[in-house]
């Protein structure tokens, strides 16, 4: 049995590793146990199995991430990441454990019933990383803003007139303000300093993504994407850090699958009901694309800030980003011309956006292989 190929289940958490191992053929998986989430027992684990030509790894994706992933692959071990959302599942099934988790991946997997996912290179990880930090930072920075507003609130405490919240005049204001008692004078200056704290901390992100977006293996997708409206440096470097390689998506209609933008839909028959988007793949990307998506409101115009960064654009991508202007405004006042809600107008806006942007990436991607 040591020579014929194996799909092994694992099912990892952060000290152990649960393992089952389904031979190739019709038999039922077999639980192997549990094994410490080391390298050293991870090595052995893969040495008593047999030949690594035969054997084929799988796990859920996870908080672990993917040093396992890398670390089998790296002993010439074929490895899946697998998707946790589109693990089938049997309906009422009620128990769950390491041990029955396993197996069902190794049944599954042998069965080629598991949908994989992109693991991304390290360098990709390494600016997702840094992009979700700085929206991480910006989640913090707006709790902040709340919990300082609301106190002044509760102290009946209000800018002058004409001063515009979170302005540099609002923060001037803010530098002016006196309490009479201890205990509240360090609770307004707690609040204050730690908003003053995000904003640097947010700054010194925003360096480094300018960094990453000038020198860094993205540089040239980076800058191309910036020639679509409502895709500046933040929005065009979180793209491409979401994406990775969009040479993995064969057609524009891929791509905006990946973004669960587009409509679910119920058909039998001569029925066909299409109802809200599927939600499914980059949460992350979704955001982006939707936030984007408003900018097209406006009437087509390069000037400002987007002719900036237009220039030094190649010519073919300059028409990408015109026509992107031209139909995506269009589209969305027509669909707001019969009666649709405007988020809705705009989550149609974002689907095409992604054809756009998979467009100028077929511009630049080919060209740095």
């Amino acid at each position: 049995m040591k020579n014929t190929t194996k799909f092994i289940g694992l099912d990892v958490s952060k000290e152990k590793i649960a393992v089952a191992i389904a031979d190739e053929g019709r038999e039922a998986p077999r639980y192997w146990g549990l094994i410490p989430h080391t390298d050293g027992d991870i090595r052995k684990l893969v040495k008593k199995l047999g030949n690594p030509d035969q054997l084929f790894f799988c796990y859920e994706a996870g908080p672990t991430g993917y040093p396992l992933y890398r670390m089998l692959v790296s002993m010439g071990v074929h490895c899946d990441i697998i998707a946790p959302s589109l693990i089938p599942q049997k309906p009422g099934e009620r128990v769950k454990t390491d041990r029955r988790d396993s197996i069902r991946l190794a049944q599954l997997y042998r069965a080629g019933e598991l949908t994989p996912i992109h693991v991304p290179t390290k360098e990709d990880e390494a600016l997702r990383d840094l992009v979700r930090c700085r929206e991480d930072a910006k989640e913090d920075e707006l709790r902040a803003k709340h919990r300082l507003s609301k106190f002044l609130l509760r102290h009946q405490i209000h800018p002058p007139d004409g001063v515009n919240k979170w302005t540099k005049k609002y923060f001037n204001w803010l530098d002016t303000l006196k309490f009479d008692h201890a205990a509240t004078r360090t609770v307004y200056q707690e609040y204050y300093h730690q908003l003053k704290e995000l904003e640097q901390r947010i700054y010194r992100l925003e360096e480094e993504i300018q960094q990453q977006a000038t020198d860094g293996v993205h540089a040239p997708m980076i800058q191309a994407l910036q020639s679509l409206r409502g895709v500046a440096l933040i929005t065009a470097t979180s793209i491409v850090a979401e994406v990775g390689s969009f040479l993995r998506f064969r057609t524009p209609r891929q791509l905006m699958a990946y973004t669960g933008l587009i409509p679910s839909e119920y058909s039998s028959g001569e029925r066909r009901y299409q109802g809200e988007i599927t939600k499914t793949g980059n949460r992350h990307l979704r955001r982006l694309l939707v936030e984007a998506g408003w900018s097209y409101r406006y009437q087509p115009a390069v000037k400002g800030k987007l002719k900036q960064r237009q220039h030094g654009c190649s010519p073919s991508i300059q028409a990408i980003s015109w026509k992107a202007q031209n139909r995506l405004h269009k589209k969305y006042y027509r669909l707001i011309s019969k009666g649709k809600e405007s988020g809705k107008a705009v989550t149609a806006v974002a689907r095409e956006l992604a054809g756009f942007i998979w467009a100028i990436a077929q511009e630049i991607e080919p060209s740095n292989r």
